[in-house]
C-alpha cells in the first residue's frame, strides 16, 4: 500500500477507496492524498468534498480510480 499512496502523492492521482468506519459503516470514497503515515491517510475526499484524515487499519481496498481527479 505505501508504493500506491507515493505515487499517489507525487503525481496527483486520484484513488478508490472502500473504507469501514469506527461504527463500522462500509462507504466508497475517491480520495487524492496529501500526506500519510504507518497509522493514518490525509486525503481530500471527493465524496465528502473536504479534507479528511483515515485511520489506515479501517481500509478495507485501495486502488487507482478510472479517471485523475482535481482537488
Amino acid at each position: 500500500m505505501n508504493g500506491l499512496l507515493l505515487n499517489a502523492k507525487n503525481h496527483g492521482f486520484a484513488l478508490k477507496m472502500i473504507y469501514m468506519n469506527d461504527q463500522g459503516v462500509i462507504t466508497e470514497r475517491f480520495i487524492t492524498v496529501k500526506d500519510f503515515n504507518d497509522k493514518y491517510i490525509r486525503a481530500y475526499c471527493h465524496f465528502r468534498k473536504k479534507y479528511r484524515t483515515f485511520k489506515r487499519g479501517n481500509v478495507l481496498s485501495i486502488g487507482l480510480a478510472k479517471q485523475r481527479m482535481g482537488a
